[in-house]
């Protein structure tokens, strides 16, 4: 029997697109459906979770999940990856080697956040790293259907990607380069100087009319967007350009 999205708590936002609300950290995974190949963005934060997310696309699109994009390396966003075994991994120039070399910082946040320690050690143990690094934008085929990777950062990270989507109404999956259920957070690992252009690169792959999808919270508009950018510049000092 064919699973309905909604039935799977899943949010449709155009004919080819969609994404969950993850519990806990309502942390966003997206998903993208060509005539050949599935992407998923931001595969959860732990292998259970993972799990979870593949089982679901699968009963959703009655096919495997064949491609991952990373929108950046914090712990919900990333842990859930070795659960889709197969899959063409995605993210930012640079983001492997600080997987590789951040684990133990990756766990240990994980934990802080409230990650069960068992379960961030088995996703940490088993982390996957991408493989396919953008360094400017990539072109991701997945039969009738071409998606814009695009490394738009540093800002919220080092290493932050967009997904961008064709169709009857463009979708950006903004990661958390753009916040909707709470004010942006800047870690340490943040870019605070370069978040503003972060933010306007999304605007202009977006344009005025698309859907906004933020790593966290409910799916905007430009405006919201743009009256993001523009708290980012009063926090940090940031003039407009």
């Amino acid at each position: 029997m064919e699973l309905r999205w909604e039935e799977a708590g899943w949010e449709r936002l155009t004919g080819r697109t969609g994404r969950r609300r993850l519990p806990v950290w309502d942390c966003t995974a997206g998903l993208v459906v060509g005539d050949q190949s599935v992407l998923l963005i931001d595969p959860g934060s732990s292998v259970r979770e993972g799990a979870q997310l593949r089982a679901e696309a699968e009963r959703l699109t009655g096919r495997r999940v064949t491609h991952i994009a990373f929108t950046h390396g914090h712990f919900d966003h990333v842990l859930g990856a070795s659960s889709f075994a197969g899959a063409e991994v995605y993210g930012a120039v640079g983001l492997d080697s600080a997987l590789a070399t951040g684990r133990a910082e990756l766990r240990e946040d994980a934990v802080r956040h409230g990650l069960a320690e068992a379960d961030a050690t088995e996703a940490v143990d088993v982390l996957v790293l991408p493989k396919h690094l953008v360094s400017g934008e990539w072109t991701l085929e997945l039969g009738g259907l071409q998606v814009l990777l695009a490394n738009v950062g540093p800002g919220h990270t080092r290493y932050d990607l967009a997904v961008c989507v064709p169709g009857e109404r463009e979708v950006v999956f903004c990661g958390d380069l753009v916040e909707e259920s709470g004010a942006p957070q800047a870690g340490r690992d943040a870019v605070p100087a370069q978040w503003p252009a972060a933010i306007d690169r999304l605007l202009s792959l977006g344009g005025e009319d698309a859907l906004y999808v933020p790593g966290h919270g409910a799916v905007v508009c430009a405006g919201f967007v743009r009256e993001q950018r523009d708290t980012l510049r009063g926090l940090f000092g940031v003039s407009g350009g």
